[in-house]
């Protein structure tokens, strides 16, 4: 037995090491063991005008649009124009086979020669006969028979002077032209095509690309909702000859040139509720094309007190009702319920929860709740809010 007790006295070290081990980790002190505060990131509310845009569906159109049609009938000899060029107004398009309407035009002309050579000699026999009637030498049947021969005779040179203009107009359809200015499509005629034969034939569609239109609808509700708050004076009507449009293409990007509305409805669309409102911006490159599906957003108003926060620092609890989470002075989180109005870009409107000083986190808010002890990591300054102002 005492030669066997060195051995086992050995075995027990180690689990003698380990034991001390153990209790001195749990010695350690409660300062050492709490976890550090949290850092996040704040944004000082502040008070400034905000404009109130808003965004809506709508479709591209073109300001003017002419179907350029056959007026008279013929058969097309040529066209004249690159299909998907830009034309100006009086250019050439198509030629019609002028034959018929050129010979149209010279028997009017020889009509009208021979009813001024009838008038000739009936205006010479009225003042023969009027010399005649004062010597008796006639009777007065035979001087008011001349009378109305040379009567007859004048009218039927307008009538054929107005034979000849409408001869003359259709020798001029027979060449047709662009009525406006724009881009043309393509052709919907060939040569050799019939045109104009009991009906008017279109053979083109001319549009007019630059500037050019953008007619979204806007539901009667949200249009009196702000008309209510303008009357409240909650709001400031932006003027009508001031008020911007930013389009937003299919990449959702703002198109580079800004627009402007030009008018709103006085009716609203029966089937939908909606009211039309027309924008008008800069295509100079053409890239805006009519029937395209876009947005435009529609600055409309002006909050002159405005408060907004970024929308990352919107939380909504159990109901869905929206909520903020705030730092006070003491750097511990608060819970606050808000009142959100419209989107402004990246941004919530609050209508009502904040005030003017509030420090609001915009980041870290995965790893904090009401109550907690947290360190503000701003780099040394709050995030200023990126809000359009009075519409800059």
């Amino acid at each position: 037995m005492s030669s066997t007790s060195p051995v086992r006295l050995r075995a027990l070290v180690p689990l003698l090491l380990i034991t001390f081990a153990l209790s001195a980790c749990d010695d350690k002190s409660p300062a050492e063991e709490k976890a550090p505060p949290s850092a996040v990131k704040v944004e000082t509310v502040r008070v400034q005008p905000l404009a109130i845009t808003t965004e809506l569906n709508g479709r591209i159109l073109a300001p003017r649009t002419a179907e350029v049609r056959a007026r008279v009938a013929g058969v097309v000899l040529k066209r004249v124009y690159r299909e998907g060029s830009d034309i100006k107004q009086g250019d050439v398009l198509f030629r019609i086979d002028p034959a018929p309407f050129q010979a149209d035009f010279d028997s009017a002309r020889a009509s009208l020669a021979r009813a001024e050579a009838t008038l000739f000699q009936a205006r010479l026999q009225d003042q023969r006969y009027r010399e005649l009637i004062g010597i008796n030498a006639i009777s007065r049947q035979e001087h008011d028979n001349a009378r109305a021969a040379f009567l007859q005779a004048d009218a039927d040179v307008a009538a054929a002077k107005a034979a000849l203009e409408r001869a003359k107009l259709n020798l001029g359809y027979a060449t047709v032209t662009a009525p406006i200015s724009g881009r043309i499509g393509r052709a919907l005629v060939t040569e050799g095509a019939l045109v104009g034969q009991n009906e008017t034939t279109p053979l083109a569609t001319i549009q007019q690309l630059d500037p050019i239109h953008a007619d979204v609808t806007q539901s009667t509700r949200e249009l009196n909702a702000l008309r209510r708050a303008l009357r409240a004076g909650e709001l400031q009507q932006v003027g009508q000859d001031q008020a911007s449009a930013t389009l937003i293409q299919d990449d959702g990007t703002p198109y580079p040139l800004p627009g402007k509305l030009l008018f709103s409805d006085i009716s609203v669309d029966p089937s939908t509720g909606q009211i039309t409102l027309r924008s008008e911006f800069p295509n100079p490159d053409l890239d805006l094309l009519p029937g395209s599906f876009i947005r435009v957003r529609l600055e409309q108003a002006v909050k002159q007190l405005g408060i907004s926060v970024p929308q990352r620092a919107i939380l909504r609890d159990s109901a869905g009702n929206p909520k903020v989470m705030l730092v006070d002075a003491e750097q511990r989180i608060s819970e606050r319920s808000v009142v959100l109005g419209s989107v402004q870009e990246d941004r919530w409107i609050v209508s009502d929860g904040l005030a003017p000083g509030d420090r609001v986190v915009v980041e870290g808010l995965q790893h904090i709740s009401a109550g907690d002890q947290v360190e503000v990591d701003n780099a040394g300054k709050d995030a200023l809010p990126i809000v359009q102002s009075n519409g800059q």
